[in-house]
């Protein structure tokens, strides 16, 4: 790659500043969160996904709506009980928006319990995968159930009766709870009244059946079936006359002051110890709880009617995705796929030999096999040429082979540094249990920089070559987490280029030491200059059709929120520049509105893998540029985070460009276009005509030509 003149990005901007249009017209964040997650319960419905395959994907659905609730939801909530009721950038008060997004979960809800009774459950059953309630229990199981309840749940449940001596306990947040009504006197002669059962994690939320008691190859039942059945046990000489599960979700934000945290780490800590006890936000209970026990829960949580969901069902509902793990049904699956070596990696040859010759390679996961990357520090914490390793982790998973390698290698007396990000949501306790581990292993670990997440996803080795220090990199759109690999589709590029090296390892030398990073020639940092150069891109793309030329601009990212690049977009489209978006969820753009956006397109593709590659490409003119990155276009990722781009040139940049926006733009089978009136419609073609962006890039991969 050619070498530009440097450019310093020492100078730190105003932090989310942007001085937008007075009603700039934008959606609603919230709102377009629920479309997303409509559209993930849309493939739950869909009967070209194999059946197991739309269990898993309700379940999505249903762990995307907690989330929500525990973070966004939260959120709002306490901006309104402190009274802040200004308008959002998209024109809604916090009240408005929360009255909307009432409307909205309580359908999605309803729909998803609709899904799972009337659809999902009688068609597993038609494949002989049967949830079995208690009033279709035969002699047997419930025999056989009673038993199950005495050996493997009764020893670790603790019922507990209220009563001033007994208060209302502090139930963690999305825990399953039973509460009872219950009738007669207790072992001292006072009148019962309610009590308590909770259900510890460690039991499984579906059980399954001996096929010889059930009479079916795969039959389950609920845990919640389980208790309620038994429930009277626990409370001898006492009649319950009514049990009723129900959950609770929390806040489950992190708070950590910026002013005053003078340690990262333990703030993290004092804060992790809340978590599962911050302010209630929702509360599901059984549909058929009565009202005045309804009633004494939100009491007890503080909520207010609409925060109350009735459901048919286990109101755990997520804890069913283990399910299509635990069924040997491969044609009730999506076809196994095994990742290939790319051609262009030649596995008998050194990670250094074939970053040295082909340099840069560049794989597309999950089609492409995740292995080069973790040959590159397998290989380097052997290598006794290999002097330093420098790696950024934000989401690693239990078991890392990137952690045992780092841990190798600084045994191997490597100079070894890593940047841990302690703030990736729902993996901080993870993190800092890893932190500790790798400073036990002798290595440097930073914790990042307060007030910015380290989200760049960044691996550089430094190597001694015929006396001679060389770097090699490795940088990519998704975490260093091999499971999530072959999960989710993303890019990556081993390099050894001079300029590209050398611009990691001054990010590095920033992160670490907090110096100025100075004269990047080829990657754009995030919190510094990358929203600068992603708006200039743009406005030259406006300025070329202006001209009379042709202006285009393809962009594909998980979410679209930043107000000034949504209204350079508005800006390109008024002059004539053609812009296409594929953006997996949020887009608080307003696509296809005459006078507005006119020349913008908006799809989002969904499918058996979860899209979560960063590209964005522009004409430039006729001399294309093409870019791939941590950073979706979000204000957090613009200023809150350091995040990088990197530029792809030549074959690289033709091939990312296909496979990772064109074909995605021609997707007719697992694609939604976002509409001027704010709504996603799914892309339909006749069956002959079908093309789905992920199923073609299986084939070209794999050379077969299965489909769904």
């Amino acid at each position: 790659m050619s070498e530009r003149k440097g450019r310093s990005d020492s100078v730190l901007p105003e932090r989310g500043a942007f001085k937008r249009k007075p009603g700039l017209p934008l959606a609603n964040r919230e709102l377009s969160f629920l479309a997303f997650d409509e559209r993930v319960l849309a493939l739950a419905s869909d009967p070209q996904v194999p059946l197991l395959e739309r269990l898993r994907f309700l379940c999505i659905s249903s762990s995307n709506l907690d989330e929500f609730f525990e973070i966004r939801v939260a959120g709002l909530k306490q901006k309104i009980e402190g009274g802040l009721e200004s308008a959002g950038i998209d024109g809604l008060s916090p009240s408005q928006e929360m009255l909307a997004i009432n409307q909205q979960t309580h359908l999605l809800v309803e729909k998803q319990y609709q899904l799972l009774n009337d659809v999902l459950i009688p068609e597993l059953a038609g494949q002989d995968i049967r949830f079995f309630r208690r009033e279709s229990w035969s002699t047997a199981m419930s025999e056989w159930v009673k038993d199950f309840f005495i050996n493997n749940i009764a020893p670790v449940l603790s019922p507990l009766g209220l009563d001033p001596a007994h208060p209302f306990p502090r139930l963690t947040n999305k825990s399953l709870n039973f509460i009872i009504d219950l009738r007669g006197v207790d072992a001292f002669g006072r009148d019962s009244g309610f009590a308590l059962v909770r259900a510890p994690r460690s039991l499984p939320r579906v059980v399954r059946v001996p096929s010889e008691i059930c009479g079916v190859r795969d039959g389950f039942v609920f845990l919640s079936s389980i208790i309620h059945s038994q429930i009277g046990s626990l409370f001898n000489g006492m009649d319950p006359v009514g049990v009723y599960q129900f959950k609770v979700t929390r806040n489950s934000d992190l708070y950590v002051s910026e002013e005053e945290v003078a340690n990262l780490r333990r703030a993290l800590e004092s804060e992790l110890v809340q978590r599962n006890f911050g302010q209630a936000v929702r509360l599901e209970v059984a549909a058929d709880t009565p009202n005045r026990i309804v009633r004494y829960l939100q009491r007890q949580f503080r909520l207010e009617a609409d925060d109350v969901y009735h459901v048919h069902g286990p109101v755990n509902l997520n804890r069913l995705v283990s399910i299509p793990d635990e069924i040997d049904r491969p044609d009730l699956k999506f076809p196994s796929f095994t990742p290939e070596v790319a051609p262009a990696y030649e596995s008998g040859m050194s990670i250094f030999e074939n970053i040295a010759q082909r340099s840069p390679i560049v794989f597309h996961h999950p089609y492409e096999s995740y292995v080069p990357v973790v040959d590159l520090v397998r290989q380097a914490a052997a290598d006794p040429d290999v002097l330093a390793i420098k790696q950024t982790l934000y989401r690693t998973g239990q078991e890392s082979v990137f952690v045992s390698a780092l841990m190798d290698a600084s045994r191997a007396g490597k100079d070894v540094t890593v940047v841990i990000e302690l703030r990736a949501r729902f993996d901080e306790a993870a993190n800092i249990e890893l932190a500790t581990r790798l400073q036990e292993a002798g290595i440097q670990v930073v914790y990042g920089v307060v007030g910015f997440k380290t989200h760049a996803k960044m691996l550089l080795v430094v190597r001694r070559e015929k006396n001679k220090l060389v770097k090699y990199v490795h940088v990519g759109t998704g975490n260093y987490h091999t499971t999530t690999a072959r999960a989710y589709t993303d890019i990556s590029m081993l390099t050894k280029d001079k300029a590209i090296t050398e611009d990691v390892h001054r990010v590095f030398t920033q992160l670490t030491g907090l110096g100025q990073t100075l004269n990047l020639k080829q990657l754009y940092q995030a919190p510094f200059k990358l929203h600068a150069f992603i708006m200039k891109r743009i406005a030259q793309e406006s300025c070329v059709a202006r001209s009379g030329g042709k202006g285009h601009v393809i962009a594909r990212m998980n979410s679209l929120v930043d107000p000034g690049v949504i209204e350079a977009l508005y800006d390109a489209s008024a002059a004539g520049v053609k812009v296409e978006l594929v953006v997996r969820g949020i887009c608080m753009l307003k696509a296809g509105v005459p006078g507005l956006s006119d020349n913008i397109r908006v799809v989002s593709v969904l499918g058996r893998f979860l899209e979560h590659s960063r590209v964005f490409w522009f004409r430039n003119d006729g001399k294309q540029k093409l870019y791939i990155s941590s950073a979706d276009w979000m204000p957090r990722n613009f200023f809150n985070r350091v995040e990088i781009a990197v530029p792809l040139e030549g074959e690289a940049l033709a091939r990312v460009k296909e496979e990772c926006l064109d074909v995605y733009l021609k997707d007719n089978t697992f694609a939604w276009q976002l509409g001027a009136d704010g709504r996603y419609v799914r892309i339909e073609s006749e069956p002959e005509e079908r093309f789905g962006a992920q199923q073609f890039l299986i084939n070209r991969y794999s050379g077969s030509s299965f489909e769904y």
